[in-house]
This record gives C-alpha cells, structure tokens and sequence, in this order.
C-alpha cells in the first residue's frame, strides 16, 4: 500500500513528491515517458526564481535527483485506469496494479495536433512536436514552425541556431507570446513570419518536402519548400481515462481550484493538466507544494 501516487514528474508532479516526502509520506511517481515533462524539453528558462537562465533538462534533473534523495520511488509505466474502492485507490498501469491512500495528477497535457492531411503521415520523417529534440536532424535546412505562443517563438529561436531558414507561421496578425521573445525573434534575420496563414496540407514522399498555407484575410494558397515542420500550437489535455474519478471541464481539464482538490477526497490535480490561466514551470511547482502538502494532512487526518 502506497501512501500517495503521483501520476507524472514534470515540476508539478515532482515537487508534490517533494513535499509529501518531507512530510514523512512514503510516494511513488509513475511516468510514461520521460521525468521532467515539457520542461525537459525547453532549451532555455529564464523566468524560474534564482536561476537567471537554465537548460530545461538541467533544471528537471535538479528537481529529480532532489527528489530522489529523498527517497521517492520512480516506475516508468503507463496509468491505464483509475478507480476507488471504499478509502483506497486503485490505480491500473501496463505493467502492475498498485493501491494508494491518495492520488495526485501532475499528467501535464500533451501538444495540440493541426488535424490537416499530411500531419499524421509524415510524423517522424519531417512532422516534429519538440524542438529541442528534432531540430539537430535539419542542420542547414529550411523548416517551419506553426504558431503563436511563447512555444513557438522559443522554437523558433532555437532552430535559428541550426537552420538556414526557419518561416514562423502564425493565424492572427499579432503574437500572443511574450513581448522579449517577439523581439528576438524580428530581430533574427533568417527567421520569416508569416502573418494571417494557417497550414492546410503537409506534403511529402519519404520525407516533408513542403507546407501549404492559407491565407486567412485573402484565402489565397502558398506552397512553401520546407524539410521540416515544427507544431507548437498550444497544449490539450489527456484526462478522458479519468473522467470516473474527477470531474473535467468541457476542455477536458481537471476541475480543481488554488487549493488543488479535485471532485474526489483525496484526489488532487496540479500544473497543465488542472483547470488554471497561467501554465508555467513556476506555477506547476506551486501546484504541487500545495498538493504534496495538502495530501500528507489527508493521509494524516
């Protein structure tokens, strides 16, 4: 029997296991892929108190080996289910079942697709969600980045260190993304954006060779000549498993306010994957304080 199970390791999900350590709980942290999460996977944080600036990879391995040392156990296994039974927690992996007094979900929220012809054939041979660690394979290339947002800039500006061209594509005629991060980026002369243009095609043969845009105001097509193209359009949640034990909002987050409670006693949600306005490193990590702690008082109550 597990005191507290934390579903995810990104910053919220480790530093709920911090704290819940701390309290004296023994935690398990279950995770699919990799510790870390989005933030792994960021090239630079530079709005994470005391570190002016820090690798994203760098900063979650901080987290984990501090969480480590205080003794948490890490499964790399996949939550297929979540269900109660009387006071106890049942929660169901690919490789194991395991029982648990409480529950904290720190399961992020995954990036969205385009949904347009091509995407889903050309993934992994031109098609990428993650900057940090595709862009090396288009060294001296062209690519495109979709998007708008603080994702899409720093992509942009990252593949502005590998690519010989990289086109920005953005729907509206203003980005919604920080404003230094929108500097930097105009100021970079092979990064060219492209205003008002959706994709609607991504074309290739054993790999991309090209993107099709539509512009919005004209609705003229524009074929571009492109290696690579990188979508950071914001994030969706994955929740739908969970939907018998927590109640989800009509985005599919998790319902849980400041204090991180959930429908369910015992259940607690933090970072992406909860219903908040700021997703940020330094957000989640403040989510799962909360949560790590408020899940050791109920434990002990």
């Amino acid at each position: 029997m597990k005191d507290i199970i934390i579903i995810g390791s990104g910053p919220g999900g480790m530093t709920a296991a911090i704290y819940a350590l701390r309290a004296g709980m023994n935690v398990t942290v279950v995770e699919a892929s990799m510790y870390g999460g989005q933030m792994a996977t960021t090239p630079d944080v530079q709005n994470f108190p005391a570190f002016q600036k820090i690798s994203g990879f760098d900063l979650a391995q901080n987290m984990y080996d501090q969480m480590m040392a205080l003794g948490a156990e890490f499964l790399f296994q996949s939550v297929i289910s979540v269900e109660k039974e009387d006071n106890i927690f049942k929660v169901v992996t690919d490789e194991n079942t395991h029982h648990t007094k409480a529950i904290i979900f720190a399961n992020g929220a995954k990036r969205r697709r385009l949904h347009c012809p091509g995407e889903e054939e050309f993934i992994g041979r031109g098609v990428s969600y993650c900057a940090t660690c595709d862009g090396a394979f288009f060294q001296n290339q062209v690519t495109a980045v979709i998007g708008g947002g603080n994702t899409a800039l720093e992509d942009a500006l990252y593949l502005s260190n590998l690519c010989k061209k990289i086109y920005l594509v953005h729907r509206r005629d203003t980005f919604r993304g920080e404003a230094h991060l929108v500097n930097q980026v105009k100021n970079t002369p092979h990064i060219e954006i492209m205003y008002n243009q959706v994709p609607v095609s991504v074309q290739g043969e054993k790999r991309v060779y090209s993107i099709t845009l539509q512009n919005r105001v004209t609705n003229q097509h524009t074929e571009i000549p492109v290696n690579g193209v990188f979508v950071a359009v914001g994030l969706e949640p994955d929740n739908s498993r969970f939907s018998n034990i927590v109640k989800l909002d009509p985005y599919g987050y998790i319902i849980a306010g400041e204090n991180c409670e959930t429908s369910t006693s015992g259940v607690y949600a933090v970072g992406d994957t909860r219903t908040k306005t700021l997703r940020q490193i330094v957000t989640a990590a403040a989510d799962g304080a909360v949560a790590g702690a408020a899940a050791a008082h109920y434990i002990q109550k």
